[in-house]
């Protein structure tokens, strides 16, 4: 297979677009320069009316960056928690972190803050920079483990005059008159007078650190450095063909690896305009695509249905799209249909995960293939081989995907037992186990098949069973749990958990929910759950949740049959 499909990606390659990406800046903080020195009046960021130009964004980037090591001691390889709403602070923090020499660990900001503790312990950082409405949940982690703080209230980036309806999240994202030890206000670091030190980072320094969860319920971290995040970065604006003028989305959570390389990095490095949108909102869609004339838009496949669906929709809002693109789910044929027909546009699906800083495959946009996850991106090579034996599999049968490429991440922070299970030598190369099953059709296109990794996704996100299961067993009430994911009409999957209660104790299936999001991300909760008197076993007399899932899956099917 491996001569024949390399053939064939050379035949399907993006017209116009070069195989190789050449040389890359430095660092991403190189890459800035660059493109401010190129774009300095030019719009980076719009956020509900409001425009942020690149000079001036990389004068608070610089200044930050600096507070961040003469205020707060950070140096190079440190690591910096940022935990934020999408905003213009989300990515002048983002930016000034890196620029000061340490790591980003980006935190989704539904986190508990029982798994911020976990978090802060496990990437041994000293410093977060935190949306305002989040204040309280760090208050455990000061004076240790954290001894600087800084908050952002996200209004202070909004125009004089409003123009767009406002998340609630932004009028609740409010500093308190008077600040906690240890918090300072971000407009008080911003203040910074002293400048930076010089930028010493390189293509192999720590750059990025995004949390993936495991099979063992604990969150790893995925090292990056500024080359492997500048390879899917730039690819992706090449790909698509983000340049100067370009004006993209970042409506895609920012702290997630999907929204953060195309929107904020892969923006950033091509001189292309950022419209921020800090929580989804369908409505909103019309009207922010035709005040700021958004060109290339990144969705996940939901976003483009809600939009679509939403009462009074717009379609002229859609006339100067050139792009659409997303993954993390398949994109329902009927929609992806109506964009074709309605504005000429194809939906181009990629896939990428955390470990890969994103993109590893995409479609390309001349040819692309619906529900599919595209051809292996620049300098990467992808094989299917048999996950017991690893042995390559013949095209169009179906194994596990494992890829190699520039991109891959240098291994999970302190586990070098995880990176044994997940890292092996082939071909004189590196390559990643994706733990996804897929396969290769005829054309050399990759498609998804399943999961060999027990994982549950919802909405995009990432819900590791025992992860949840772990927390469950926390409860005075649960003998015995599985968790497993159940089918969701709008976010794909959601979790399901099967309970049975200790004797004697009462429980409702409420006030477990309840419970649940008090301990774990609203993501990660139940949002079913059925008591039942015992749970399957297998062989091993361990439960058995692949049998479990497979009934839940049936169940629907037969409901999908009979409607």
């Amino acid at each position: 297979m491996t001569a024949n499909v390399a053939e064939l990606h050379d035949r399907f390659w993006p017209a116009g677009v070069a195989r190789s990406l050449g040389p890359l800046p430095r660092s991403l903080s190189e890459a800035l320069r660059e493109t401010a020195a190129r774009r300095g009046d030019a719009m980076a960021i719009g956020f509900y009316g409001a425009s942020l130009s690149y000079r001036v964004l990389l004068e608070q980037v610089e200044r930050l960056a600096a507070f961040l090591q003469h205020a707060c001691g950070v140096s190079k390889g440190d690591r910096v928690l940022l935990d934020m709403q999408n905003s213009p602070q989300f990515v002048i923090a983002f930016q000034a972190v890196v620029r000061a020499g340490a790591a980003v660990v980006p935190i989704n900001p539904m986190s508990t803050a029982g798994e911020l503790t976990y978090l802060a312990a496990d990437s041994g950082a000293r410093v977060a920079i935190v949306g305002a409405e989040l204040l309280d949940r760090f208050a455990a982690l000061m004076p240790e483990p954290l001894r600087h703080v800084i908050a952002a209230a996200y209004g202070d980036a909004l125009p004089d005059t409003r123009q767009f309806r406002l998340p609630a999240v932004i009028g609740e994202s409010r500093l308190p008159d008077r600040l906690p030890k240890g918090v300072v206000a971000w407009r008080d670091a911003c203040a910074e007078s002293r400048a930076p030190l010089p930028d010493a980072t390189g293509p192999g320094d720590l750059c990025v650190m995004p949390y993936t969860s495991g099979t063992t319920g604990k969150p790893k971290a995925c090292i990056h450095t500024h080359a492997s995040v500048l390879h899917t970065a730039i690819l992706q604006a090449r790909w698509y063909g983000a340049e100067d003028g370009t004006v993209l989305t970042a409506f895609m959570p920012l702290f997630h690896v999907a929204g953060m390389q195309f929107s904020l990095n892969g923006g950033l490095a091509s001189g292309a305009a950022m419209v921020i949108m800090t929580r989804w909102d369908r409505d909103l869609v019309p009207s922010l695509f035709k005040h700021y004339g958004v060109t290339m838009w990144s969705a996940a496949p939901t976003m483009v249905v809600d939009a679509l669906a939403a009462p009074g929709f717009d379609a002229s809002a859609f006339d100067g799209l050139k792009v659409v693109t997303g993954g993390g789910a398949k994109m329902p044929a009927a929609v992806a249909e109506e964009l074709l027909r309605r504005w000429g546009l194809r939906y181009i699906e990629g896939y990428g995960m955390s470990e890969t800083i994103s993109p590893t495959h995409i479609n390309p946009p001349d040819r692309p293939k619906p529900q599919c996850l595209g051809i292996p991106v620049h300098d990467t090579i992808a094989r299917v081989v048999d996950p017991e034996t690893l042995d390559e599999v013949e095209t169009g049968a179906v194994g596990e995907i494992i890829v190699s490429g520039p991109q891959l991440m240098t291994g999970y922070w302190n586990r070098p037992d995880a990176n044994a299970e997940v890292f092996l030598e082939r071909e004189g190369r590196r390559f990643l186990r994706t733990g996804d099953l897929g396969r290769v059709d005829e054309d050399g296109y990759f498609h998804m098949v399943d999961r060999l990794k027990r994982m549950i996704s919802v909405s995009g996100f990432k819900v590791w069973p025992a992860e949840c299961e772990a927390v469950l067993y926390g409860h005075p009430a649960i003998q015995e749990c599985c968790v497993i994911a159940a089918p969701d009409d709008h976010r794909g999957e959601t979790v399901k958990a099967l309970i049975v209660r200790r004797p004697g104790i009462e429980l409702d299936a409420d006030d477990l929910i309840s419970w649940a999001r008090e301990r774990m991300a609203a993501y990660k909760a139940p949002r079913a759950v059925a008591f039942v008197d015992s749970l399957p076993r297998s062989a091993s007399n361990k439960v058995d949740w692949r049998a479990l899932q497979a009934i839940e899956w049936a169940a629907r099917e037969q409901g999908d049959a009979a409607g």
